[in-house]
């Protein structure tokens, strides 16, 4: 986020090293943890709202193709923007606060809930929702992605529940996910973190994506669009990896034919793939 969002005129950091380094420095290691309670907060809805939608939409449709795939990871997607755009809004306040500061001279937000209600009751639900419209451009096709590139990886790796390295395999199906995923819409990241950056200081540069978009391209070219691109690929991989990794496991665990049998008597639902 500071990467996106910094002054391209007086810029902070030199790059993600230099960046990581600075806030340690100038923050202490805590700074490395501004606005975690948003996450906290938000991504289990969001990590439940995206594999449920998942999960139903590709039983409702019916076949499991790529596309199918690609659309079932879409629409899970699109659902989950109504809590990550809030959810991103609070954390990305936050990380901007005290920039540079080791100890808070001015603090607007206590935490992430109270950024929230600050920005509700100075802006109401449009503050609130701030960057929703590109937040559903991103994370529309990204999980789409995201899901296609999994059932890909699987597949390819031959991902079965008695082979002996399935773990390994699922961590690396589940890490080049994350890392594709991020790939494909990255550019409307970096828009979306300006747009809700904006208005930080007292003062809005943006009118909205369009104006965005022209505005950072004309004042820095096309490399704005890719700024803070490996501090996001290298917390991409590890994050995506645990992530798919223990939702195929248990999923896994829960299918197996003992385990349905101790629940509920009767014949076991063959699930669309082999895991």
């Amino acid at each position: 986020v500071r990467l996106q969002v910094q002054n391209v005129e007086k810029p902070l950091y030199r790059g993600t090293f230099h960046c990581f380094q600075s806030i340690i420095k100038q923050e202490s290691a805590f700074g490395l943890y501004k606005g975690i309670g948003s996450p906290m907060m938000g991504l289990t809805f969001i990590n439940a709202l995206v594999f449920g939608v998942q999960g139903n939409t590709l039983r409702a449709l019916g076949k499991d193709t790529p596309l199918n795939q690609f659309l079932a990871g879409s629409a899970a997607g699109a659902i989950q923007c109504i809590i990550c755009c809030p959810m991103e809004l609070a954390k990305t306040r936050m990380q901007l606060q005290g920039t540079g500061e080791y100890k808070q001279k001015t603090k607007n937000y206590k935490n992430s809930l109270d950024c929230l209600i600050k920005i509700y009751r100075k802006e109401g639900l449009r503050g609130i929702n701030r960057g929703m419209v590109s937040t559903f451009i991103r994370e529309t096709p990204s999980f789409g992605f995201y899901f296609l590139t999994y059932d890909c990886m699987t597949r390819y790796l031959g991902c079965e529940a008695e082979d002996s390295y399935v773990i390994p395999k699922l961590l690396f199906s589940g890490g080049m996910s994350g890392i594709v995923s991020w790939l494909s819409t990255y550019p409307m990241d970096v828009i979306k973190s300006r747009l809700q950056a904006d208005g930080v200081g007292g003062i809005t540069q943006y009118s909205g994506i369009l104006d965005c978009v022209k505005k950072s391209y004309h004042e820095e070219g096309w490399r704005v669009f890719t700024r803070g691109l490996t501090s996001t690929l290298l917390r991409a991989f590890p994050v995506n990896a645990a992530t798919f990794a223990t939702v195929t496991v248990f999923l896994m665990y829960m299918r197996s034919e003992d385990n349905l049998r101790e629940c509920e008597p009767g014949p076991v639902i063959q699930q669309p793939s082999s895991l």
